[in-house]
């Protein structure tokens, strides 16, 4: 049977690539937008657990998570709310190192939890204007130590501190005072986001849930998936993954039965002598179906791999958020492999179910 299968795709060489590129431009699409959408929800993670932190709070209905304004006296009060241990605003700035897309500055206040959660591996923490403290990666990547200069975009930097922190886009990034960030953002008053520590034994979702009821117009994020919340890119790029695999079924599934019915009708005479040998029908649709999933493998195949190069020059193309960077895992490669393998099927049960019906002296005659 697999003999049978491959020499079809051979035979028709040109006809098996355009259905495959048709099922690949669909997966890739899927893989690009799945990758975006884990992207963003590794961030967030990230974002929301600054130095400890349970839940960040957060603008609620912001194009991205760094877009983000809240009054940096909100922290304050939301101390004195039931549940939270402590809470201190956060700026975070972007696009502040030329070359550098995935480069954060974090503007934190000093004393605060998330400042005491930095350990230093060389010098000290910010103390004014003009500091500014490097995380390890970026230190290493960058090259640069204490006594060094960061060249940011707003001005020069006097490194005085390399620190650790746990955090992959806190530790490639730098750690300035948070008046400083605030200005850099043009929004002196205002913090990205007021990081909460919860009192030992309180949920992080009921002292978020207490925190929104408090301040209208935040929202409180303790988990990744809830992201989507307050970032309107990360739902849209949820509903659109929905959309595209919706079409990619269908789409999909049209292409392969065009394939698969022009294959059938030409090799009419070739199933019927098969039947007149004594192949058993459920056999011979059988051979039908393996060759349509296996052209959604080999369109899979291509398509995953063009995901995932569209997911990073997407980002690239349109200077994306330094906070969102691609994430392929096995889930998403598993939710691609799927739908490719639905649009096989999908496309081969026509052409299958006709084979079937097909009578021997019909096809021979």
């Amino acid at each position: 049977m697999r003999h049978l299968v491959l020499t079809d795709l051979r035979r028709h060489l040109a006809r098996t690539i355009l259905t495959g590129l048709g099922i690949a431009v669909g997966v890739a699409t899927i893989v690009a937008l799945l990758a975006l959408s884990a992207g963003i929800d590794r961030s967030a993670a990230g974002l929301i657990n600054l130095g400890g932190a349970e839940l960040g709070m957060f603008q609620g209905g912001v194009g991205e998570l760094t877009a983000s304004s809240l009054p940096a006296s909100l922290a304050p009060r939301a101390r004195r709310e039931p549940g939270v241990a402590d809470a201190t605003p956060i700026a975070v700035a972007t696009d502040q190192l030329e070359g550098e897309s995935s480069f954060l500055v974090f503007g934190v206040m000093p004393g605060s939890f998330v400042f005491r959660s930095l350990v230093f591996v060389e010098g000290r923490g910010v103390r004014g204007p003009g500091e500014a403290a490097l995380g390890d990666a970026a230190a290493e990547r960058l090259g640069l130590g204490v006594g060094d200069v960061l060249p940011l975009a707003s001005g020069r930097q006097r490194v005085v501190g390399v620190y650790h922190a746990g955090v992959s886009f806190e530790d490639q990034g730098a750690a300035l005072g948070f008046a400083t960030v605030a200005e850099l953002r043009g929004r002196p008053q205002d913090a990205t986001t007021i990081a909460v520590k919860v009192e030992r034994g309180a949920s992080a979702e009921t002292v978020g849930r207490t925190l929104e009821r408090a301040f209208p117009g935040t929202v409180a994020i303790s988990q990744p998936g809830q992201v989507a919340r307050v970032d309107t890119s990360s739902l849209l790029i949820r509903k659109a993954a929905g959309l595209f695999v919706a079409l990619a079924l269908v789409i999909g599934g049209i292409a392969v039965m065009n394939t698969m019915l022009m294959a059938v009708f030409e090799r009419r005479s070739e199933f019927a002598l098969l039947l007149a040998v004594g192949w058993p029908r459920r056999l011979v649709a059988r051979l039908v179906l393996t060759e349509g999933l296996l052209l959604a493998l080999l369109g899979a195949a291509a398509g995953i791999v063009l995901g995932v190069l569209a997911g990073e020059l997407v980002v690239r193309a349109l200077g994306a958020s330094a906070l969102v960077e691609p994430e392929v895992t096995a889930w998403t490669l598993g939710r691609a492999l799927l739908v490719a393998l639905g649009m096989g099927a999908i496309g081969s049960l026509y052409p299958a179910w006709w084979v079937t019906r097909l009578r021997p002296a019909q096809g021979l005659g």
